[in-house]
């Protein structure tokens, strides 16, 4: 089979072939990424990594603490942080997932879901076992709540994937679909790589991190869509098994950083975080610490994990929400999981033309310059990275 006829599901085999094959050297994109390459020599177990971890510290003799997210798990030798994917060996902490992707798929930007950012374009997108929170509607559970031993890994070096993204003519990458901050060691090789190839990278994330390794996954990625669950500590609590303030600090740091475009998410759970007071506080508190400008996915919820009891969200329910984030003053309020409704365009906040119409990842340029971003109607420049 020639390489012009390879299709996706063709390029996803090569690239996990070519991958084991380059091995699984990382390329240095900061001084402390090259130096966990050098400290620890890479095995293989299984089809998982022992790849030097970044953000641990020694407690106490052969007891090590994780500063990645909040939980700050303290781990003896030969266990693991609540994630699943992250394992104190003999005193070293190492990352069981680096190079070891489960999910690999040719999205469109859309799902992302990323509106502002190269739309219509196709990315390829990533994810990972494991995660550090345990929501009870995880949609990923599959593979989000399993160790990563049970799921279905390929064998992926950052420089076989920049590799294979430049030959297939790929201009991003996402990394999405379960936490990618579990795998932040790929997650930043890659990025450095892929930014000289001049590809760019987003990630969607809970972020539901320490400082530290956020503000550090900040200088490396293109874009980030942070799911805001919800706006009360009980909400997190009880459905997430995190806490709000971490996420709520994260968004205000993510906006500090000129080059990093942001989107957020949440998705509306019957009962739980449908409250219109409560959602009307997120907006004023989106405009407040990130701007009227910041795109906001209000998204359909479906039963899944542990929440298979508990119905979709109504239809009515969402476009009032969005109603009631309009009426606060954000400019671009978005239906995910809606396909066809209106909710899912893009309309001038100026002149109030449809200028992006969307219908699923169907996507169609009305009076709008997808290259600069401007309406043709009436000139208003629309926030974005379209180019």
């Amino acid at each position: 089979m020639s390489d012009d006829s390879l299709n996706r599901r063709g390029f996803v085999d090569l690239c996990a072939r070519g991958g084991a094959a380059l091995g699984l050297l990382a390329m240095p994109g900061s001084q402390r990424i090259a130096e966990s390459v050098a400290t620890l020599p890479f095995q293989r177990v299984g089809n998982v990594s022992q790849h030097p971890a970044l953000f641990w510290h020694v407690k106490e003799g052969k007891e090590t603490v994780c500063d990645l997210c909040p939980s700050a798990c303290v781990i003896q030798p030969g266990e693991r942080g609540t994630c699943g994917v992250r394992e104190n060996i003999n005193g070293r902490y190492t990352s069981m997932i680096y190079a070891r992707p489960c999910e690999i798929r040719a999205d469109d930007m859309e799902k992302g879901p990323f509106y502002h950012f190269l739309p219509a374009t196709k990315t390829l997108a990533m994810g990972f076992a494991g995660c550090n929170l345990d929501c009870k509607y995880c949609q990923s559970a599959s593979f989000a709540k399993a160790r990563p031993e049970a799921t279905d890994n390929k064998t992926l070096s950052p420089q076989g994937l920049v590799k294979q993204l430049v030959k297939y003519g790929y201009k991003s990458i996402t990394f999405t679909y379960s936490e990618p901050m579990q795998a932040i060691e790929y997650v930043l090789d890659v990025a450095s790589l892929a930014r000289q190839a001049g590809i760019r990278v987003l990630v969607h994330t809970c972020a539901h991190f320490c400082q530290e390794p956020f503000e550090t996954l900040c200088q490396y990625v293109d874009a980030v869509n942070i799911d805001l669950k919800g706006f009360t500590e009980q909400f997190y609590k009880s459905v997430t098994g995190g806490s709000l303030k971490p996420v709520l600090d994260n968004i205000i740091r993510a906006r500090k950083f000129p080059h990093l475009w942001l989107e957020l998410t949440n998705m509306v759970v019957p009962g739980y975080n449908d409250k219109k007071s409560v959602f009307a506080d997120m907006c004023r508190w989106i405009i407040t610490n990130c701007g009227a400008d910041t795109p906001l996915h209000v998204s359909k919820f479906f039963p899944s994990y542990k929440f298979r009891n508990v119905p979709p969200t109504a239809n009515d329910t969402l476009k009032a929400l969005r109603k009631i984030a309009f009426q606060e003053g954000m400019r671009y309020v978005y239906l995910g999981n809606m396909p066809g409704d209106p909710g899912e365009s893009t309309y001038c906040p100026k002149c109030g033309i449809k200028i992006i119409s969307r219908v699923g990842y169907d996507v169609k340029f009305n009076q709008f310059d997808s290259h600069t971003g401007v309406c043709t109607k009436c000139g208003y420049q629309v926030p974005g990275v379209w180019a």
